[in-house]
């Protein structure tokens, strides 16, 4: 059965049981202070108190050989990176969706979202 949950992601999972999770997709906060024109924020998005609970929590929840894909902040990286690998997940892929706006321009103009493929134990590979 598939649903949707809203709440504190650390909490949340905290009443699953061990291993009972088949897949997780998740696109947390980046951790850059994200602001719209509107003046509206993201929750949690402006410390990474969060980021290793919600790591360790992902990687108890999930079966094992099971995947999860976390997008992610490409200038946290070192953060993100670190809690998931301190977690127990291996990194097993990278995927970059394109999209037709971009969402900042700088030196570059970001027409991209990234995310990786973690890995709890030895997932089998698609034919």
């Amino acid at each position: 059965m598939s649903r949707f949950m809203h709440g504190d992601s650390v909490q949340v999972m905290g009443v699953f049981p061990d291993k009972s999770i088949d897949f997780i997709l998740t696109d947390p906060p980046y951790l850059v202070g994200f602001k719209d024109r509107f003046g509206r924020s993201i929750a949690n998005d402006v410390n990474s108190e969060w980021v290793q609970p919600a790591s360790n929590e992902m990687f108890r929840v999930l079966k094992d050989n099971s995947l999860a894909v976390s997008f992610y902040g490409w200038n946290r990286i070192d953060i993100f990176m670190q809690a998931w690998k301190a977690a127990g997940f291996r990194v097993v892929g990278h995927i970059v969706f394109t999209k037709p706006n971009a969402s900042k321009s700088a030196f570059v103009g970001y027409l991209h979202e990234s995310a990786y493929v973690l890995a709890k134990g030895r997932p089998a590979a698609a034919d």
